[in-house]
């Protein structure tokens, strides 16, 4: 379980100026990947799959089993059509284009919900923003959603791949930047991962743990500089704080290789804990002045004072850090739902409540990781279920390979979905808590 460091703030710096104040960035609307039932798994399905792939040892098969359970993954997850073959007594099909088949069904179902509800023309769209960090096919992923829908020529298209779970930040940062330069203009920008070809078929345990965590998922988001979307917007971008924190154990804490027999996956280090820990204490450092109360800074300042002067008069006395209230400053939190000791530790850490984290549990256990999108579908979960309204802020924090922590706060400036906890839905998230509960 991954237990994130308390975050040591040090002194705030000032915050730089606003040099594009008047150029708002608004996020019209979005939408998220909604699974079908026949890619849903159970944990018994999942571990039928492994044991079909004839190359898991006992001992692996029983590692798996364990960390799935623990996980805080949910018996109804998504794996796509390639891997599900095994089921139906076929080998799973890990060919490119069965790869690019699980990308057009995520995408493009995504994109289709999004332009429908913001009933924007694909011929409009300006900018779009790709990310998927383990497939990155030729043609693009870009390409692929400019031929679908038929955009303009002349479209700004960005294709980011390997920047890991955080990408959905990362993103959104490039789409803040480039709209900067382009006044009145609409942006794409689609989170997703691709699974087919990237089941790990070794028996090293760094590695497998990608096996019982990643799941189908993605999100597709529109957002605009213009004026005239200001009154429908659901969001306003207030901030994005990007670290990309390094040091030598940082690079490769997560690395895409071979292991020893040539078994290509995805391996987690062990020094992950305290890269994580440190890459979001230095994240929260700069995040701090944006979103803090005054009083929180000056308490902060305060402390930090105090152990400053106690070490340099050699005081042998330990003073424990002084953590900043977070909750004063954001009303809602979207921790990205990489495993669930990556939400323990901050909800331990950042002193949360259960019920900031509902929506980052809820998300693990529905569709598991999801990798960048997994903050969208924690988005969605909020404006459906957590009473939110106009006026509160929303955190979203996800962590990604490199090592980088990025963050993003927005804005609440309308929320107009209609689903607000009827009976079916209540009912499924009630459902989940006690499953999650019972886990626990």
């Amino acid at each position: 379980m991954l237990l994130v460091p308390t975050p040591q703030l040090q002194l705030f710096p000032a915050p730089p100026p606003h040099k594009n104040r008047d150029k708002p960035v608004y996020l019209v609307d979005f939408a998220t990947f909604e699974p079908p039932e026949e890619w849903r798994l159970t944990h018994d399905q999942v571990m039928e799959i492994m044991r079909l792939q004839g190359c898991f040892t006992e001992d692996s098969l029983a590692f798996q089993r364990r960390m799935l359970e623990q996980s805080g993954v949910g018996n109804a997850t998504a794996w796509p059509p390639g891997i599900l073959k095994c089921l139906q007594g076929h080998k799973a099909d890990r060919s490119a284009e069965a790869a690019r088949k699980e990308s057009e069904t995520v995408i493009y179902d995504c994109v289709r919900n999004v332009l429908k509800k913001t009933k924007i023309d694909p011929r409009t769209i300006d900018v779009l923003v790709v990310n998927c960090s383990l497939f990155s096919p030729t043609p693009s992923l870009c390409s692929m959603i400019i031929n679908e829908f038929g955009m303009r020529t002349d479209v700004s298209s960005y294709n980011l791949s390997g920047m890991g779970c955080s990408a959905g930040v990362i993103s959104v940062e490039l789409v803040k930047n480039v709209l900067a330069a382009k006044p009145h203009s609409t942006a794409l920008v689609v989170s997703t991962e691709n699974l087919t070809q990237n089941l790990y078929h070794g028996n090293e345990r760094g590695f497998l743990l990608q096996n019982t965590l990643f799941r189908c998922g993605g999100a597709a988001l529109i957002l605009s500089n213009k004026w005239t979307d200001a009154h429908r917007a659901q969001f306003k971008l207030m901030h994005c704080v990007r670290t990309q924190y390094v040091s030598e154990d940082s690079y490769g804490c997560v690395y895409e290789a071979e292991d020893a027999e040539q078994h290509r996956g995805v391996r987690l280090s062990k020094d992950i804990v305290k890269v994580a820990g440190r890459a979001m204490e230095k994240n929260f450092t700069s995040l701090g002045p944006f979103v803090l109360p005054v009083s929180e800074q000056v308490k902060t300042g305060f402390w930090m004072l105090v152990r400053y002067l106690a070490k340099k008069l050699g005081s042998t006395a330990k003073i424990t850090p002084y953590v900043p209230d977070f909750k004063r400053g954001v009303d809602h939190f979207c921790i990205h739902a990489g495993g669930r000791g990556v939400i323990d530790g901050i909800e331990k850490n950042l002193q949360l409540t259960p019920r900031h984290v509902e929506a980052s549990r809820y998300t693990l256990y529905t569709y598991g990781n999801t990798s960048s999108s997994s903050i969208w579908y924690e988005m969605d979960y909020v404006r459906k279920h957590m009473n939110l309204r106009s006026g509160h802020r929303v955190l979203q924090i996800a962590f990604g390979s490199g090592f980088k922590c990025n963050s993003a706060v927005w804005l609440c400036l309308n929320n107009t979905s209609t689903v607000k906890g009827g009976a079916a839905s209540a009912n499924g998230v009630a459902n989940g808590h006690a499953a999650i509960k019972k886990e626990q």
